[in-house]
């Protein structure tokens, strides 16, 4: 009898909450009519969207009307960039990010460059976490209408240092966008940010929910057709049942947050420790300590990724290789590039609630000979 698949993929997707089941399930029942209208079955759902609402704003510490729901963490991050850039173009066209942004970032500051904007990546160092110096020194340049940094990466983990890049800013008088996406229902968001992003579907609520704030004062226009739903920040109807999953179960996951990471951090640690020392020419990639505590990527040379990843997934692994988003291009991370680390056979591995301590040693027991065996048809040796 074959062992039981293990899922080491949260980053991406985490599974689904219980507390978000339950929250599902009934407001499929009390949440299907339209919330902007006056009957009796609108205003139930009216009253369930701003239940929602206000659950998500006061475990995020922000007002309830500085919060919309989008459609993604994605469609968040577009509107999050290209909104920022629109409320200040009288101040100037330039955004100013970092190297390790996450892709929908990038491809928002691509359309923004293709219009006619421009845009200035700052680097990291060998561990992901970047430049303050170089940051500080570009959002001082004049014109630049808004600076977007990750809160924590993606790929690697690495926390960013997003207290000293918003002071940064402030000083500067630019506004500053964080992408929380990996951050939010796992540990609080420093403060000193402008707009913030985040996505259900990372701390266990359901797919097609995304969190777009931005606080008031914050000079950011909508770049999408004028909608009335959502103070006009983001278009069309919501998944309501969808929205009230997504509250239910950030409120548990943040309220489990500081217990799940005393857990998953030494299950990282361990993973990081046994790889560095049973697999051959492996490197061990981002900040052990400023790190996220469910996160930890490392890249085998003499490996393809894909096969590596292939070779995992018969073995009833499941993780991610490369870069999380852009893993379809067959391109390096471009991450991993910015940090000027290998890119050979790169696996991330993120833990969730349910990941036990035996699942992190079954694939640490299978690991070391499944990369071996790749090496060997490889016609790679004698490591």
């Amino acid at each position: 009898m074959s062992a039981s698949p293990v899922y080491l993929d949260a980053a991406t997707a985490t599974p689904l909450h219980p507390v978000a089941r339950q929250a599902l399930s009934a407001a499929l029942e009390e949440g299907w009519a339209d919330p902007g209208k006056l009957y009796t079955q609108a205003r139930r759902a009216r009253q369930l969207l701003d239940a929602a609402r206000g659950a998500v704003a006061e475990t995020l510490g922000v007002r309830p009307d500085e919060l919309s729901f989008t459609a993604s963490g994605t469609a968040a991050g577009h509107a999050a960039v290209l909104g920022g850039l629109a409320g200040r173009r009288r101040t100037g066209r330039r955004l100013v990010h970092s190297a390790i942004e996450h892709s929908a970032v990038l491809h928002a500051a691509e359309r923004h460059v293709a219009g006619g904007g421009d845009a200035v990546a700052v680097p990291v160092d060998r561990l992901g976490r970047l430049d303050l110096d170089a940051w500080s020194a570009e959002v001082r340049e004049p014109g630049v209408a808004l600076a977007a940094l990750i809160a924590a990466s993606h790929e690697v983990g690495t926390l960013q240092p997003v207290a000293g890049a918003a002071a940064a800013c402030a000083e500067a008088g630019v506004p500053l966008y964080v992408d929380a996406a990996q951050a939010v229902g796992r540990m609080p968001v420093p403060a000193g940010w402008s707009v913030l992003t985040a996505s259900a579907h990372k701390w266990g609520g359901p797919a097609g929910v995304g969190l777009l704030v931005v606080r008031k004062g914050v000079r950011w226009e909508s770049p999408y057709p004028a909608d009335e739903r959502e103070s006009g920040r983001t278009p069309g109807a919501l998944n309501l049942p969808a929205v009230v999953a997504a509250a239910a179960s950030l409120r548990a996951a943040a309220a489990e947050a500081e217990a799940e990471a005393a857990r998953l951090t030494p299950l990282v640690d361990r993973i990081r420790a046994r790889v560095a020392t049973e697999v051959p020419d492996v490197e061990v990639v981002g900040d052990p300590e400023r790190r996220l505590p469910h996160l930890v990527t490392f890249s085998c040379l003499y490996v393809d990724g894909e096969a590596l990843l292939h070779a995992l997934d018969r073995r009833g692994f499941a993780v991610s290789s490369g870069s999380s988003c852009t893993s379809s291009t067959l391109r390096p991370s471009h991450v991993l590039e910015a940090m000027g680390v290998l890119s050979h056979g790169n696996v991330r591995v993120s833990l969730h609630r349910e990941t036990s301590a035996e699942d992190v040693e079954r694939f640490l027991a299978e690991l070391p000979g499944i990369v071996a065996a790749l090496r060997a048809e490889a016609g790679v040796v004698g490591l």
